[in-house]
C-alpha cells in the first residue's frame, strides 16, 4: 500500500494486541496487569517479550495515542505525559545536568519561560534567551560548548513568532545539538517540524489535539534511543507525569478529526483577522497568515498548511480599554486556554505571562492593550458579530497614562 494520508494515519494508526478489535479503542482503566506465570512476567520486563509493566510506565490506550502521535509526527517514538509542562520538563531531565545549557527563543509560554528562568536555574542549568530569535546569527553566536540543545516555539504563544525551522535545524545540525520544536499551536496537521529538519517535538495536547478543553496532557516525539531507551526507562518511572488512560482516549478523538477542525480553525481565524485589522478602535492585529504579518512569509519556508486560529490584537487605548472589551464579549468565552471548539478570548499580561514581569513582558511583546484570541468553530457571522458589539462597548481611555499599566490600580 502506498503511504497514507494525514487523515487515515490519524484515524488508524497504532496498534494494541488482541483477538478482536473494538470500533473505539477500549480504555484500560489499570494500573498493573496479570501475568500467567513468573517466566513471562520477567520476560515482559526485560523487553524480551510484548506486554505491559505497570500504569505509570506503560499502558495499552496510552500506547496506542503514542504510536499514532509519533506516525503523525514522523518520528521513531513518542511518550504521553500528563501536561504540556511535564513534557518539557522530562524532555530536560532527561537531556540535561547540572552545568549544562540551553539556548531558547524567548517568545515561549509563560509556563516554559518560568520552567527554564526559575526550574532550570535552581537545579544548575543555564538559559541562554534570544530575545531576537528572528535572526540566525543570534542563535549561532549564544551556542556555546554546554549547549545541549535549542528549543523554540512555533508559532508562539502569544506573540505568533515563526522561526525559520530548517534554518536553525541546520545551524543546530552543523553543532551535533538537536533542535526542540514545541508544536502545540500548528499541531501535525498544519507543520510538521521532523519534515523540516528538527530531532524533537512536543506539545500540549490539552490544546488542539484533544480539542474540547476535557483533559490535560503532553507528547514527546522523537528518536526512540530518548523517548524508550531513555526517557521510559528512566524518569518517567522515578518521576511519574503519566497521562491518564481516559485522557489519552480523549486525545484519540480528538486525532481522528484534527485535520477537519484545524482547516475550519485557519478559515474563521483569517476572517476575524481581516475584520479586525480594518477596524477603527484596533491599532494593530498579529496573525502570520495575514499578508501584512512580518512572518507571513515563514508559512512557505515551513510548509505551514494554514496559521492556526491563535491571534493577538492590540485596542487602540490602554489596559481599562482591553478589559472592557473581554468583560463585553457574550458568545466567545473568557478563559485562559486555547485550541478548543469554542472560541476564547484571554488577557495575558494579567493571567498567562503575568509570571514574567513587566520588563520580560515588554520584551516579548505583551503589552497591557494585548488581547489574544483562540478563533474556534462557531459560525463565522457570529464570532464577528461578538467582536463588533464587544468592540463598540469599549469606550477608548485617551489617558496616555494608563499605557504602561499591565495590572488594574489597587483599590
Amino acid at each position: 500500500m502506498k503511504q497514507k494520508g494525514f487523515n487515515t494515519k490519524a484515524i488508524h494508526d497504532g496498534k494494541m494486541n488482541c483477538e478482536q478489535e473494538s470500533m473505539s479503542v477500549p480504555i484500560y482503566q489499570t494500573v498493573a496487569y496479570k501475568y500467567s506465570d513468573a517466566k513471562e512476567a520477567a520476560a515482559i520486563f526485560a523487553g524480551q517479550q510484548h506486554g505491559y509493566t505497570y500504569g505509570r510506565w506503560d499502558n495499552p490506550t496510552v500506547s496506542v495515542f503514542e504510536q499514532r502521535m509519533a506516525s503523525l509526527e514522523g518520528t521513531e517514538a513518542a511518550i504521553a505525559t500528563s501536561s504540556g509542562m511535564s513534557a518539557i520538563f522530562l524532555l530536560c531531565h532527561q537531556m540535561l545536568t547540572a552545568g549544562d545549557e540551553i539556548v531558547s527563543s524567548n517568545r515561549v509560554y509563560g509556563g516554559t519561560f518560568a520552567l527554564f528562568e526559575v526550574g532550570l536555574k535552581k537545579m544548575g542549568i543555564g538559559v541562554t534567551w534570544i530575545s531576537n530569535p528572528e535572526s540566525l546569527d543570534a542563535w549561532a553566536k549564544a551556542i556555546t560548548p554546554k549547549t545541549k540543545f535549542l528549543f523554540v516555539e512555533s508559532p508562539s504563544n502569544p506573540s505568533l513568532f515563526i522561526a525559520d525551522i530548517p534554518a536553525l535545524a541546520a545551524l543546530a545540525k552543523s553543532k551535533n545539538i538537536p533542535l526542540v520544536v514545541d508544536n502545540t499551536i500548528a499541531t501535525p496537521a498544519l507543520h510538521q517540524p521532523i519534515a523540516l529538519g528538527a530531532d524533537i517535538v512536543v506539545h500540549s495536547t490539552t490544546k488542539y489535539i484533544c480539542g474540547n478543553a476535557s483533559s490535560l496532557g503532553g507528547i514527546i516525539c522523537g528518536p526512540s534511543a530518548i523517548i524508550e531507551d531513555g526517557i521510559r526507562m528512566g524518569p518517567l518511572r522515578y518521576l511519574g507525569p503519566s497521562m491518564a488512560p481516559f485522557n489519552a482516549w480523549l486525545n484519540l478523538n480528538g486525532l481522528e478529526t484534527l485535520a477537519i477542525r484545524m482547516e475550519r480553525h485557519c478559515q474563521n481565524a483569517m476572517a476575524v483577522a481581516k475584520y479586525l485589522e480594518q477596524h477603527p478602535k484596533v491599532a494593530s492585529v498579529n496573525y502570520p497568515g495575514l499578508a501584512s504579518n512580518p512572518y507571513h512569509a515563514m508559512l512557505k519556508v515551513n510548509k505551514l498548511k494554514g496559521a492556526s486560529s491563535l491571534m493577538s490584537f492590540e485596542i487602540k487605548g490602554t489596559y481599562d480599554d482591553a478589559v472592557c472589551f473581554i468583560d463585553s464579549v457574550e458568545t466567545i468565552t473568557h478563559a485562559t486556554h486555547l485550541g478548543t471548539c469554542k472560541s476564547i478570548v484571554t488577557h495575558p499580561a494579567s493571567t498567562t505571562h503575568s509570571s514574567l514581569g513587566e520588563a520580560d513582558m515588554k520584551k516579548a511583546g505583551i503589552s497591557p492593550s494585548l488581547v489574544r484570541f483562540s478563533i474556534g468553530l462557531e459560525d463565522e457571522a457570529d464570532i464577528i458579530a461578538d467582536i463588533e458589539q464587544a468592540l463598540a462597548s469599549t469606550p477608548q481611555h485617551k489617558d496616555g497614562k494608563k499605557a504602561d499599566v499591565y495590572f488594574p490600580p489597587a483599590e
